[in-house]
């Protein structure tokens, strides 16, 4: 499985990275600061998830899972904020992608990976 991980502070994307090696650490990941990687990597990485900041300079993880999902409808999103107001996960829900609280804990991190449809080929 290839996971992409967007968030503008490479802190965060080295927390997210450290929780999937504990998961999963046979699974490749590719990481992007902002949404405009994010959708370069989207087209020449082909994820099979993704784990998207919400608050990020230019558009954020709302609208960058609506762009991310209208490419490929079938990618499973996750995006993760510490504004955890309950209109931020409705909207989050309103686009097709999963809300999780920061800072993200593994549990929460396996239960959003217990709900992926795993490739045949790679699990």
């Amino acid at each position: 499985m290839h996971v992409l991980v967007v968030d503008d502070s490479k802190l965060a994307r080295m927390a997210v990275a450290k929780l999937l090696n504990a998961i999963h650490p046979d699974w490749t990941r590719v990481e992007g600061a902002n949404a405009d990687e994010a959708v370069a990597l989207l087209k020449s990485a082909a994820p099979d998830l993704a784990v998207l900041d919400f608050n990020m300079p230019g558009r954020d993880g709302l609208a960058l899972a609506a762009e991310l999902l209208a490419i490929k409808p079938d990618l499973p999103v996750a995006i993760i904020s510490a504004n955890h107001q309950q209109e931020i996960v409705e909207q989050a829900h309103a686009v097709g992608a999963t809300f999780l609280s920061k800072p993200i804990t593994e549990a929460a991190l396996r239960a959003f990976l217990a709900g992926v449809p795993r490739k045949a080929a790679s699990t």
